[in-house]
């Protein structure tokens, strides 16, 4: 493998589950743009089928280079479904904007959007779990785990980590305005685009909170 193979990975495979139809110009393959959609996202779904029905679960999760882990409680169905080797695949989505144009057929959005597949397998290696849990905590804080009362061994045992291993992934994204056509720009209804962005409020201490100092943001969240 050469300097510039390591430079620039190659883009995922393309599967069925993953390939873009619909405006491909949108779409890329690129594991820089997929890596920085999901680097930003704090919620991810996670969508499979259990016995007659079908399910898209939203939870937290996190990125070490082509994994993404995600946890719960020892009896989660969700975790059962991705470990039992049956089909999942996993979402993300960021919401840019509301684009209004002049008619009610050329409304959107602006938006980021992954999906990706793999396989999923439970993390039952003591250092990597315990690894998996500080990602998930620092993803909200950077080096907020570092900060915090040292996990109880019962607390690791009650908690699975179950790790998605990437194989294939797409990202799709809108920008900019309205696409209408020269017969509707006559229209008086306003046109336009509304940026949306994520924004934390003015932190609330606990009751019995000691240190004042407030914690540090991930970077996906502006402060308001």
């Amino acid at each position: 493998m050469t300097d510039l193979d390591h430079a620039c990975p190659a883009p995922y495979p393309v599967s069925d589950a993953t390939r873009l139809k619909r405006h491909p110009e949108r779409g890329s393959y690129d594991r820089a743009v997929v890596h920085a959609i999901l680097d930003e996202a704090l919620v991810c779904h996670l969508a499979y089928a259990h016995g007659a029905h079908v399910f898209a679960m939203p939870t937290t999760f996190a990125r070490d280079g082509e994994t993404l882990y995600v946890h719960g409680a020892r009896a989660n169905r969700s975790l059962d479904a991705l470990t039992s080797g049956a089909p999942f695949s996993v979402t993300v989505t960021l919401l840019d904007g509301l684009v209004f144009a002049r008619s009610a057929f050329h409304h959107s959005m602006n938006y980021r959007s992954v999906v990706i597949t793999g396989r999923a397998r439970e993390v039952l290696e003591r250092v990597e779990k315990r690894d998996a849990m500080r990602r998930l905590v620092d993803r909200l804080s950077p080096d907020r785990d570092a900060t915090l009362r040292p996990m109880h061994d019962w607390e690791l045992e009650s908690t699975r980590v179950i790790a998605i291993e990437i194989e294939h992934a797409s990202a799709k994204v809108r920008q900019g305005g309205p696409i209408e056509s020269l017969d509707d720009i006559a229209h008086p209804a306003w046109a336009g685009v509304v940026p949306l962005r994520l924004v934390a409020g003015a932190p609330v201490a606990e009751a019995h909170a000691r240190d004042a100092t407030v914690p540090t943001l991930a970077p996906a969240l502006a402060l308001g």
